[in-house]
């Protein structure tokens, strides 16, 4: 059956962390969401372990044991990162499985990578935006203009941050903050007209952060792949991995075998 718990291995240059699954080639490459790490898959990973299926969940690059990268990015300088992971796990192409911003990353990769993926399993990935982006406040915008003039002080303008900035911008700080202003309004159009593998959406139907339109909406563009089924999770939210683990697990494991 191998290794059905994870052990933390190094890849790339070193300087990203995964935990790997199962013994023998792999075949599984999981990317968890903001501020989530790879642990989010165990529980998957353990389920295809014991089928024989060898996968790596990894820490993407400032979460879980994965320090920060050295330079603020969105995904496409994720998905370069990553790619010297993807030489790491072997020549044979592999199922990526993207959570939220994992999905983005996935995404990325899959367009510029085709050979190296084998499928794309994607759930609660923000690709597409379905609605205009919400403009910050009025007082908000005004701190901000003045503190570019140098107006206002580096610690008003963080006070601001903290009142109208979103959760996730208001829990990071640092390089992790820039890193996410970089990547909070990217758009994927290019990106999924681009994949030609198989695609699974893997949707909560309750999914409140990336609601079940995202999904809809990306099936409609992902018009290279030759074979594209979305599956909606019937009370479920936006965690699919913790939520429906043996769901997120059956659609890869048909997806390995190429059914």
């Amino acid at each position: 059956m191998g290794n059905l718990k994870g052990v933390l291995r190094a890849y790339g240059e070193g300087n990203i962390f995964g935990e790997a699954y199962g013994e023998g080639p792999v075949r599984v490459l999981w990317l968890h969401g903001w501020t989530r790490s790879g642990a989010d898959f165990a529980a998957s990973a353990t389920e295809l372990a014991g089928a024989g299926i060898a996968s790596v969940a990894l820490d993407l690059p400032g979460f879980g044991a994965s320090p920060l990268p050295a330079v603020a990015g969105g995904s496409a300088m994720y998905a370069r990162l990553l790619a010297p992971v993807l030489s790491d796990l072997g020549s044979a192409p592999l199922v990526l499985v993207g959570h939220s911003n994992g999905g983005r990353v996935a995404t990325v990769l899959a367009a510029a990578h085709p050979q190296r993926v084998q499928a794309l399993v994607l759930t609660g990935a923000p690709l597409v935006h379905v609605s205009a982006p919400v403009r910050p406040p009025a007082a908000y915008r005004l701190v901000r203009a003045m503190h570019r003039r140098g107006l206002v002080s580096d610690a008003r303008m963080e006070a601001a941050r903290q009142k109208y900035g979103s959760r996730d911008y208001r829990n990071a700080s640092g390089m992790l903050r820039e890193i996410l202003v970089a990547s909070v309004n990217e758009s994927f159009e290019s990106e999924l007209a681009l994949v030609s593998a198989p695609v699974a959406l893997v949707w909560g139907e309750n999914d409140l952060v990336v609601p079940l339109e995202v999904a809809r909406r990306i099936k409609e563009l992902l018009v290279a792949s030759p074979d594209v089924r979305l599956d909606v999770l019937a009370d479920t939210g936006h965690l699919v991995p913790l939520e429906r683990p043996a769901a997120l697990s059956a659609h890869v494991r048909r997806l390995v075998g190429g059914a």
